[in-house]
């Protein structure tokens, strides 16, 4: 089973002319479903294995794949999908793989909705989409399903969309992981905040409300005497978020823990050390940044839900590549694992990119 199969011995084996072998393997041309059936039979007894790099050469076709995600500084979540990026760019380079990385503001819908028709015009093959804008990413979608683009979400899983697989974790669970990690922490009666940005033309994003969902099924399930407060701050106007949670904090003394449901905790963190409440704050956050660990170290936040970002940007290029190349389709829904995270084993994670 380890010899190097040629097209004329699978045509041998398979009792077919040389040149039907090759419209099967190389996908183009009309065959009959008896001679399909003989070669695919022949290809799944001695395990075939094409030669990717020829095959792609020899078709001489560059594949353009466009990452749609939001804009970022080193340091931050979506930098770490970027380094998932540049791995899969790594190894997909030699396949003739061409990707194109489009950024949108995360808190201003409109800068998502101009990038849609850049991408209409791009003459790409695939598109990977962060889903933070729900209608604006069904708005696109269905401009992909009419252009036959395929693409694959990440992030959040949007229902009633044809994408070829979703890469991320399961939102509505991950929340209500968090809800239990939290209320474990403080009495029933306690209130609770949850920490919203404020965005342009969507009151948060589509994993943000996902994760606030499953979070307050389990606090209604467990029947907590106590409220849900909600205060929005900025997030690209730090400056002004002081004087709003001195504001809310002065008002609400009787909160008792706090989570936020994107990877900005460690702002929150900045702001609590400077009230001088960090004591008296149960804080749950997300994501594996630098910031969160200083504070998951220090005991400000005390537990990190991760989703491994890095692997989610390698996954979701390499299923579009797959599906390019290799005519091979992934399960349509692939949720990553959700890691909880706190001072005594953050030293051990590896997010095993």
């Amino acid at each position: 089973m380890n010899k190097a199969y040629r097209i004329k011995d699978i045509a041998k084996l398979s009792g077919v002319s040389t040149g039907t072998v090759d419209r099967i393997l190389h996908k183009r041309g009309r065959v009959s479903s008896e001679a399909q059936a003989k070669v695919e039979k022949v290809l799944k007894h001695i395990n075939y294995q094409p030669n990717l790099i020829a095959r792609s050469l020899a078709l001489k076709k560059n594949y353009k794949i466009i990452t749609l995600t939001p804009s970022f500084e080193q340091g931050e979540y979506w930098a770490k999908f970027s380094e998932g990026i540049d791995k899969a760019q790594q190894e997909l380079f030699s396949y003739n793989i061409i990707i194109e990385r489009f950024c949108f503001n995360q808190y201003d819908r409109n800068s998502f909705d101009l990038l849609i028709s850049r991408i209409e015009q791009a003459g790409c093959q695939g598109v990977v989409i962060a889903t933070l804008f729900r209608e604006s990413v069904l708005n696109l979608t269905t401009l992909l399903d009419r252009l036959q683009i395929p693409y694959v979400l990440v992030d959040a899983y949007i229902e009633n969309t044809h994408c070829i697989t979703y890469y991320g974790t399961h939102s509505y669970d991950s929340g209500y992981i968090a809800g239990r990690l939290l209320m474990e922490q403080i009495d029933k009666n306690d209130d609770v905040v949850v920490f919203r940005f404020i965005r342009k033309g969507d009151q948060c994003s589509t994993q943000v409300a996902k994760r606030e969902e499953g979070f307050r099924a389990y606090f209604s399930e467990r029947a907590c005497q106590g409220t849900i407060q909600v205060v929005q701050i900025y997030g690209e106007k730090e400056g002004d978020n002081k004087e709003l949670l001195t504001a809310f904090f002065n008002k609400n003394r009787q909160v008792k823990a706090g989570i936020i449901f994107n990877s900005r905790a460690c702002l929150l963190g900045e702001y609590f050390e400077e009230l001088n409440i960090a004591n008296s704050l149960k804080l749950i956050g997300y994501d594996v940044l630098d910031a969160n660990i200083k504070y998951l170290k220090s005991g400000l936040i005390t537990h990190l839900i991760a989703q491994r970002p890095e692997v989610q940007a390698m996954n979701s290029l390499k299923a579009l590549f797959r599906y390019l190349v290799l005519d091979m389709k992934d399960e349509p829904v692939n949720y990553m694992p959700i890691d909880v995270l706190i001072k005594e084993n953050i030293t051990y994670y590896n997010n095993y990119i």
